[in-house]
């Protein structure tokens, strides 16, 4: 493809990603095009009134990359800077994310380019339903399954769900996950992601010799996968010294109390206010000494520019695309200094149990949360398994061994099926 729709940084490192282990698995060049490229893109524009009277249009993407495996799954994301070549990175890297955990799914990420935070309650219920209504000829559950992402939650899915069921003249619980509990949720969903961040922290550290008990943790991003991850991680006995969002930074070397940061958090929906001490610049604190450093956030905060600074002895992606290729060919050079889980491999808890709660849909017998995390650690171990025999046994990173995995996957299916017509 010469010419292609799909730009912006995200995207290039996506691309960059994908062609590097290609080049390792050999992939002919006539067969990267139809791997690394979406079979999808909408665009939609999406007008609502404002409380003050005012239509205003904002645009809505959905990019589906590949059907081959099942259906597509993947986030939808409100912030301002979604543009079409970001989804589709997200679209691609949740492609290999659910090859490697074995789930029948291809990869899809949709969003809204739009500060929800800027939105009324009324606004951005508004703004959830027109979205899902101007996606319905191009998703299903059997077509295309949305998940919360970035900006979004339990109540937007709750929208989806109801805009939906409202076309269909049922109810379809099953085109959406990370619903609530009592709209066809599954216990578990919410506390998925960064529970299964926590229990990967645990398996590296007993992989280093290293005891979780005393263990230092610094966590970027306080959202619902960074907090979940530091309560789950202070649960396992680390010492949680660094937190920020997108509002404050805190360090504190003798330990954050983060049951407190959660009680703060859920009054008052941002970091700041929390404390006048202990505050930090948010760049200094990924470059703090610790045990465990954790991007939860956006992409590319590990960079050229500060990965030769990092002080963690792991780094785990909590977040999608947190670092940059440049970043990791400089984490490579420093050898075996820093332990990398990748993204899709470390923040794959999320869609691992949206998987669970649509199969759960689908046949309207619900788990108990024992069973939901039970079979949640043992799908990460299998992946986190198959991953590191990859990497010791090719001589790979993490990171190479887990997309190249994923990418084997895809591609078996699509050399198996064939090419149609």
């Amino acid at each position: 493809m010469n010419k292609s729709i799909y730009t912006g940084p995200v995207f290039e490192m996506a691309k960059q990603q994908f062609e590097h282990v290609a080049d390792h698995l050999q992939i002919p060049e006539m067969d990267r095009g139809r791997l690394l490229y979406p079979k999808r893109a909408i665009a939609v524009s999406c007008p609502i009134h404002r409380d003050d009277g005012r239509t205003e249009v904002f645009q809505g993407y959905r990019v589906q990359h590949h059907l081959t495996l099942g259906p597509t799954k993947g986030g939808t994301r409100f912030a301002p800077s979604v543009d079409i070549g970001e989804v589709a990175a997200l679209a691609i890297w949740m492609s290999w994310k659910c090859a490697l955990a074995g789930l029948p799914y291809g990869g899809a990420k949709g969003g809204i380019t739009v500060d929800p935070y800027a939105l009324s309650p009324r606004e951005l219920e508004s703004l959830s339903r027109r979205y899902m209504q101007e996606m319905i000829p191009f998703v299903g559950p059997h077509t295309d399954v949305m998940a919360p992402d970035m900006g979004t939650n339990e109540q937007v899915m709750a929208w989806f769900m109801d805009t939906y069921s409202m076309y269909q003249g049922k109810t379809i619980n099953e085109i959406v996950t990370g619903k609530p509990v009592s709209a066809g949720g599954t216990l578990g969903r919410r506390e998925a992601t960064g529970r299964g961040v926590a229990y990967l922290v645990g398996r590296v550290l007993e992989s280093l010799g290293i005891r979780a008990d005393g263990a230092t943790a610094i966590v970027q991003g306080f959202g619902n996968v960074g907090s979940i991850a530091a309560y789950a991680l202070a649960e396992r006995g680390l010492k949680i010294i660094g937190v920020s969002d997108h509002t404050a930074a805190y360090y504190d070397p003798a330990g954050l109390d983060v049951w407190a940061l959660h009680s703060h958090t859920s009054e008052h929906g941002h970091l700041a206010g929390f404390s006048s001490q202990s505050l930090i610049e948010p760049w200094e604190m990924l470059v703090q000494k610790c045990d465990v450093l954790i991007p939860a956030a956006l992409e590319q905060v590990i960079t050229g520019r500060n990965a030769a600074q990092l002080k963690c002895r792991v780094l785990a992606e909590g977040a999608n695309g947190p670092t940059t290729p440049e970043a990791d060919a400089i984490l490579h050079a420093r050898g075996d200094e820093i332990f990398v889980l990748p993204d899709i491999l470390c923040n794959a808890g999320g869609v691992i149990v949206s998987y669970f709660e649509w199969v759960q849909d689908l046949q309207r017998l619900f788990w108990e949360q024992a069973e939901v995390f039970d079979r949640l650690y043992r799908i990460l171990e299998r992946s986190f398994q198959q991953t590191m025999v990859r990497a010791k046994r090719d001589g790979i990173s993490t990171r190479m061994a887990a997309t190249a995995i994923g990418i084997d996957v895809v591609q078996n299916a699509k050399r198996t099926r064939g090419l149609f017509p």
